[in-house]
């Protein structure tokens, strides 16, 4: 490795010209990234549903509604004619509404009421609207700018759009919160006033570099796109200050620029490599995830990871190199006051923090699998948003409502009313609208209009759009979608197919818990080998990965004993990136442990580990909290904010127990670690203390 960075530190100008060029075309091409906001769009391709999606597509010219409008002061008449402004919005496939479940020129009191308050309810209208999935944004906008701010709608297709919009908006306002933050706690910690400005810089050339290199996926998730530039920032930040520090040190003992940071580079290589590599490992643990936000998010920030490290070993250390004179000129005394009473402080308190650390394993893990979870997109927008506000009032009037479409072989249409007469009699069903139901099984369908037949018969399926009074998830929702599922393969075996947003949801549900333990393993596992090969010890690997997974199952089990739900996707995702991200502040301080424990005793190590650690570790921490943080309350996408809120505090707990807890698992283990670790020369207090004794009675001989 020494050859490959003395060529580095020879050839500044090149690299510097590499990464410009790089740059440029980074930045061009992140333009032409597209992002994906509709979660079901990741199922995996064999599932039910997506099969049924499919099959949709091809049979019939229109999806499944996936919209309500609700328009208040309206009398019939008018309901008609806004229904038909509806119908002639660009990007609207189909409208449905009341004249299409009966005859609204008779007087409707003498209609059944139930159909009829599932459209019409005190002078409320109630549309379902079917929104082309390739328009969604701009007839979101065209049905808005129709209704006006006054009246409502919601749905998985409004959802979508308002999130793309929101988001891309949010994404840039958090980054432009997060610079001076940054900055802040940069300025904070470091002895330059430069440095700041040099350390972000560097991780912004890596994150614009990530950013265009995702062109290579063609489109990302919304997950990926919102959280991958700021968890870039704040992961891979601890790997320039790392360097950064080992520079300083090698020039104050006196080493010239260019041979202090071929040492330096030299030095830190072990420890930053193995901290890139659990974050890589760790991030490339969702790829295997059949749910394809996993690979999506794996792959985008796994390939980040690394584009950090090589911006780390190849361009900062050029930057650095240009840049000294001006980080000496403008060094300032430490604004931080030394951490060795900080250490002390520790070494009172590490013992008892094991023994209430081991206390708090087992309730936790069991608490974190128990936690009631959101598996769609039926609850990422709080009521305190307009869209979360339109769906109260819709529901408040008219019930919870969604659409599902099933489509079962046509031609046997005696057996298609058959089976609508048992959908109707499940509680759930409110209504139906098919063939059978609204012509008749008795008429023959050439005296049906082709616009009508065409909505409901394809040349090999009938479709029955059944509107069920149910969540779009939960359990009664979940056990309702197997019951209908149940019932169709009664009657036409596996030839039936069943799509709507429930559907995908419970299949989405299905995908994603059998996902959870074969990923966590594996990134456990991976990390575990890791730390075996480049500490090369048995003890250190167990006691870094049980400290950091126990912050994750306290972090997870907060929402179980506060009795908060949680979006499944951000329990996937926070599991893997707590572990890859935090275990980077476990190998730095028990790399120092070990380093300074061949020349101290036990106690003094400790002190003296943190001392030198603390600074470092809470520069990064800070910067992963603060940028959960801000993705929390600034996100209005409810996946997004809480996959911020668990990234805060589940680095706050994990710093906890790495400067609390690891440091009492090093001390009393600390035989076991000498013991088990390969090369470890510990200092042995009673061997020193002997032979300065015999090296006393030896002078005194003489």
């Amino acid at each position: 490795m020494r050859k490959f960075y003395e060529a580095i530190v020879d050839h500044k100008k090149t690299v510097i010209v590499f990464f410009t060029i790089a740059m440029i075309i980074s930045a061009l091409c992140s333009t032409m990234v597209n992002v994906n906001y509709d979660i079901n769009d990741y199922l995996p391709d064999g599932t039910a549903s997506t099969v049924a999606l499919d099959k949709m597509n091809e049979e019939y010219d229109m999806s499944i509604p996936n919209a309500r409008v609700m328009v208040s002061n309206l009398t019939v008449a008018e309901a008609l004619k806004m229904k038909e402004k509806l119908s002639e919005i660009d990007g609207v496939d189909d409208v449905t509404w009341l004249d299409d479940a009966i005859d609204t020129d008779i007087p409707l009191e003498t209609a059944d009421k139930d159909t009829v308050e599932n459209y019409y309810k005190d002078n409320n209208a109630l549309y379902t609207v079917t929104i082309d999935e390739s328009k969604r944004i701009e007839t979101v906008h065209a049905i808005r700018d129709l209704i006006g701010e006054e009246n409502s709608m919601s749905g998985a297709a409004v959802n979508t759009a308002v999130a793309a919009e929101a988001t891309t908006k949010e994404v840039k306002n958090i980054i432009f919160l997060v610079i001076p933050i940054c900055l802040a706690v940069l300025f904070l910690t470091s002895g330059s006033w430069i440095e700041p400005i040099l350390l972000l810089g560097s991780i912004g050339i890596a994150i614009l570099l990530n950013k265009g290199s995702n062109l290579m996926f063609g489109t990302i998730s919304f997950v990926t796109n919102a959280a991958g530039g700021v968890l870039q920032l704040a992961v891979s930040m601890d790997y320039s200050i790392f360097l950064l520090h080992r520079f300083q040190e090698m020039r104050e003992e006196g080493q010239a620029p260019k041979e202090a940071m071929i040492n330096a580079l030299c030095k830190s290589t072990g420890s930053i490599l193995s901290s890139g590599l659990t974050t890589v490992i760790g991030f490339a643990a969702l790829i295997l995830m059949r749910f394809k936000i996993g690979p999506d998010m794996g792959l985008a920030m796994a390939k980040a990871i690394f584009i950090s490290l090589v911006t780390v070993f190849v361009l900062f250390p050029v930057i650095l190199l240009y840049c000294y004179p001006l980080i000496d000129k403008t060094a300032h005394k430490s604004l931080l006051p030394d951490f060795e009473k900080f250490g002390r402080f520790v070494t009172k308190l590490m013992v008892p923090a094991v023994l209430v650390f081991v206390l708090f394993i087992i309730p936790c893990n069991l608490g974190q699998k128990e936690n009631f979870f959101s598996y769609g997109s039926s609850q990422i927008f709080s009521t305190d948003t307009q869209i979360g506000s339109d769906t109260k009032k819709i529901e408040d009037i008219f019930g919870k409502s969604n659409n599902l479409v099933l489509m079962v072989p046509k031609g046997d249409l005696q057996k298609e009313s058959q089976l609508s007469k048992d959908l109707h009699n499940m509680p759930e069903v409110s209504s139906i609208l098919s063939y059978v139901d609204n012509a008749g099984a008795e008429v023959p369908m050439d005296y049906v209009d082709n616009d009508t037949l065409s909505k409901l018969i394809s040349d090999n399926y009938s479709r029955l759009v059944l509107t069920v009074d149910a969540d779009f998830e939960g359990e009664k929702t979940f056990a309702l979608i197997e019951e209908i599922r149940a019932l169709a393969k009664t009657y036409y075996g596996d030839e039936y197919l069943l799509a709507g947003e429930s559907a995908s949801t419970y299949d989405l549900m299905d995908t994603i818990t059998k996902d959870n333990d074969r990923v966590n393993l594996i990134a456990i596992g991976a990390v575990f080998l890791v730390l075996l090969l480049s500490m090369k010890s048995l003890s250190i690997p167990v006691i870094l990965v049980l400290a950091i997974e126990t912050a994750i199952w306290i972090n997870l089990s907060v929402p179980y004993f506060t009795n908060d739900f949680v979006f499944y996707i951000a329990y996937l995702i926070i599991s893997s990136v707590q572990l890859g991200a935090t275990v980077d502040y476990a190998i730095l301080l028990t790399s120092r442990y070990m380093e300074v424990r061949e020349t101290a005793s036990r106690k003094d190590t400790v002190v003296e580990t943190l001392r030198s650690t603390t600074v470092s570790i809470m520069t990064s921490a800070s910067i992963l909290t603060i940028a959960g943080i801000l993705l929390w309350k600034v996100s209005t996408h409810g996946v997004l904010s809480q996959l911020g809120h668990l990234l805060a505090r589940g680095t706050a707990l994990s710093t906890v127990i790495v400067l609390f807890v690891i440091p009492g698992m090093l001390y009393i283990g600390d035989k076991l670690v000498q013991k088990t670790t390969v090369g470890s020369k510990f200092y042995n207090e009673k061997e020193d203390s002997l032979y300065k004794k015999k090296k006393y009675e030896d002078w005194e001989l003489n």
